[in-house]
């Protein structure tokens, strides 16, 4: 029998081996259970932002990651005035990416190395997943990070699927697997001083999981012991008594859209929310509302959770239809032909709600389209289905098109576009079953709504943009779109002090793009000079005169706002909250807001827009040199504050020429087959332009006419054009696309004018296309 006064036996010593596997092994579970547990309020498209930057974090942490390369991954800065060797098959935004990687040492022989093995870095360029593949060369042999950067340089449309592999790789799987919406899972962590927040999704109702998770502890309303109050006006008091007497008693309080009245939520949820002590053990708080502007105090307190609906066109009209049930379609006298124009219905629905995703290409504004556009517009087909003994195609479409649907569009481009879809699938063959899109035919009517379901399930093809009438370029459009928000979402997740291991601070990034920019600038135009050169103020002559106003207001702002941060920066001058917000701009490479409002509509970074800046400024410095009388021989249209006043003066000048009356007067283009360097002299009929590229299409020099886009080329240059004046008459071009013109990728609101272009496909295709002219490419 053991002595008790005998003294403890000592513990075996633990392994120096045994001890590091179980610290890592503790490491690595916590971080995980971190992980989780915020990866539950994520939505899904922020899941992998915050993987990578808990990765990123623990390779600085143990010195695996250059603080250079990093900046460079998440910014993507281009080198300048370089020319594409490899334009035949590689973009200049890829090429130029490339070359500001050669800064690296290990990088400095990769343009010339792509020049010299252009054949098999062509190969892997083409292939559909690279990311997946050995790179070409002894590039293979580089480590996974300097891959992430030439992925970065040359696809960035595969970013997701290579930070995906690369986190895999340095975390483990488990940090990119996405656990589903579990409630129960969750509860675990819910006390009686922990609410739980829902972050509402559309079409995904909390209630319904909350509800059947309550009958597990016997919870509902038929126990009384579960109070749903949706908020508001009128509904705080209502709300205030659920939690009180949950609170007292026992109970859960459910509180639905609390974004819906911030006053109450910032003042007595708030407290609320902050002295829980003292609840009923049994008492649970369940609060929703939408991705808005709510109480930091709330949302710390809370068990955050989202749940998603699947996403996709095919997930969409699987959802669109499952509301319609049999009994809907038999109480029509045409039962066939409501289930054929619902189910168009709901492929509509589903493409006008999955179209967004394609950005500006796909519509020009967003809209707010609703499950209630579509039942809506299905309970009319019904009305007129009973009140007329034919299908009244005519009437469907313009009610479909022009008031359920269409209420909701402002742009005319994009009525336009609902329009051409309707036209499309509303029609004669649809109650046959013909193929509404490449790869799937629209069910027969004959079967009832499981059939139908059915039909959706098995039939309908992998998403590609071919479903929405667009060309498969747009898949890239989307993802390159896609990755650059991801690196906006990582950047501004960044420490803003220092720059880390080796890294330049943010005063220091500044100060070096401020002088950068000081000796770039220009000097300015003498106008008084110019001025006692005009001889006679035509409407170009004018137009010209207004660009050198602009461009000396915006020249000025720029120089008196830097020299201010320069005297900031020295500690000469208190910097103010605008030198700040310059500063913070410069440092990340973007375009400063200070200067927005005397500048130009762009998408450029700050080091690009300063050189397409310097060219415009060339163009009108060139024109000072000349005699001043017209126009150059070929304008650079892109280059101009306001395009528009130029267009009319092509108008007042043949006008009054040819004393036509101005209101009557129409812009006509005729696409040429010159480059701006062949144009020998200016049009005696209108004016030459330049500088226009064509993004969902491309223009056939050869046929003189659109064409399909080129496989990975999302964006076509075109030849000069030559802008006319006609006289308005009515009628409508034959064989003509009325394709807009935009000044820049964001399309909308920089609508600038029509151009007729040549087309031996019906417009329409190049309508649901989303083809369109853009004035400058970022």
């Amino acid at each position: 029998k053991k002595d008790p006064a005998a003294p403890p036996a000592e513990a075996a010593p633990v392994k120096a081996e045994d001890l590091a596997a179980r610290v890592n092994m503790l490491i690595d579970t916590s971080c995980y259970t971190c992980f989780s547990y915020v990866a539950q309020g994520l939505f899904e498209r922020h899941k992998l932002v915050f993987a990578c930057q808990l990765c990123f974090q623990v390779q600085a942490r143990s010195g695996d990651l250059q603080a250079e390369m990093f900046d460079f991954l998440i910014r993507g800065p281009k080198a300048s005035g370089v020319d594409n060797a490899l334009a035949e098959w590689l973009d200049d935004s890829a090429w130029l990416m490339c070359n500001a990687l050669k800064e690296f040492e290990v990088f400095e022989k990769l343009p010339d190395d792509m020049v010299g093995s252009a054949k098999r870095f062509r190969e892997w360029f083409e292939l559909e997943r690279p990311e997946e593949q050995p790179l070409p060369g002894d590039w293979k042999k580089v480590t996974e990070f300097e891959r992430l950067l030439l992925i970065r340089s040359l696809r960035t449309d595969r970013m997701s699927e290579a930070l995906s592999t690369f986190v895999k790789t340095v975390m483990g799987s488990k940090y990119i697997t996405s656990q589903p919406f579990n409630l129960e899972r969750s509860y675990r962590d819910v006390t009686p001083q922990t609410p739980v927040f829902f972050i509402l999704s559309p079409g995904v109702d909390p209630v319904k999981d909350t509800e059947k998770l309550g009958k597990q502890y016997g919870i509902g309303f038929d126990q009384g012991n579960l109070g749903l109050v949706s908020l508001g006006q009128g509904q705080e008091p209502v709300a205030e008594k659920a939690i009180e007497v949950s609170f007292k008693n026992g109970g859960w309080a459910f509180l639905q859209n609390i974004h819906l009245t911030p006053r109450w939520t910032a003042g007595y949820l708030e407290k609320r929310c902050d002295d829980l002590d003292g609840a009923h053990a049994e008492f649970r708080m369940f609060l929703s509302a939408e991705a808005s502007k709510l109480p930091i105090n709330i949302l710390q307190v809370c068990v955050k959770l989202t749940n998603e609906p699947p996403e996709g066109l095919g997930a969409n009209v699987r959802k669109n239809w499952l509301p319609f049930t049999d009994d809907f379609f038999e109480s029509s006298a045409k039962p066939g032909e409501l289930k054929s124009i619902t189910f168009a219905l709901c492929l509509f629905h589903a493409v006008v709600i999955e179209r967004k995703k394609f950005g500006p290409q796909g519509w020009n504004r967003v809209y707010p389209f609703n499950f209630g556009d579509l039942t809506s517009c299905a309970q009319v087909a019904m009305n007129y289905l009973e009140a007329n003994p034919k299908v009244p195609w005519d009437d469907l479409r313009y009610i479909f098109g022009e008031i359920m649907y269409g209420g909701h569009v402002t742009d005319h481009y994009d009525r336009r576009l609902v329009s051409n879809y309707l036209a499309a699938y509303m029609h004669d063959e649809l109650l046959e079953g013909f193929e509404i899109f490449p790869g799937f035919k629209t069910p027969t009517n004959s079967g009832n709504t499981k059939d139908i379901l059915e039909h959706i399930d098995t039939a309908f093809p992998q998403e590609s943009p071919t479903a929405f009438g667009m060309h498969p370029n747009a898949e890239i459009g989307f993802r390159l779109m896609q990755a650059d928000t991801m690196f906006n979402n990582i950047r501004e997740l960044q420490p803003r002090g220092g720059g880390g291991v080796g890294g330049l601070s943010l005063t220091e990034k500044a100060k070096v793009m401020l002088d950068d920019i000081v000796e770039k600038m220009p000097e300015p135009f003498e106008m008084l000079e110019i001025l006692e050169r005009v001889e006679e103020r035509t409407p170009y002559i004018n137009v010209f005169l207004q660009e050198i106003e602009r461009m000396q207001e915006l020249m000025q702002q720029m120089k008196r706002s830097l020299a201010e941060l320069d005297l900031g920066l020295k500690g000469d001058l208190q910097i103010s909250e605008s030198m700040e917000q310059l500063m913070n701009d410069l440092a990340a490479g973007a375009r400063p807001g200070v200067w927005e409002k005397y500048g130009y509509p762009s998408k450029r970074p700050l080091a690009s827009w300063v050189l397409d800046l310097l060219q415009r400024q060339k163009q009108l410095s060139d024109w000072t040199g000349s005699e001043m009388v017209n126009p150059p021989k070929t304008t650079w249209l892109s280059g101009l504050f306001n395009p528009q006043s130029f267009l009319t003066s092509v108008l007042q000048t043949t006008a009054r020429k040819n004393e036509w009356p101005l209101d009557k007067t129409v812009t006509q283009t005729e696409v040429t087959k010159k480059q701006a360097e062949e144009v020998q002299a200016m049009s005696k009929e209108g004016a030459f332009i330049h500088g226009l590229s064509m993004e969902g299409a491309r223009w056939d020099d050869k046929a003189g006419t659109i064409e399909e886009s080129r496989a990975k080329e999302l964006y076509a240059k075109m030849p000069v054009i030559l802008i006319k004046a006609a006289v308005f008459t009515g009628q409508e071009q034959k064989d003509t696309y009325v394709c807009p013109v935009y000044k820049t990728q964001d399309r909308g609101p920089t609508f600038v004018f029509n151009a007729g272009l040549r087309s031996k496909a019906a417009p329409s295709k190049w309508i649901l296309g989303g083809v369109g002219l853009l004035m400058d490419v970022a």
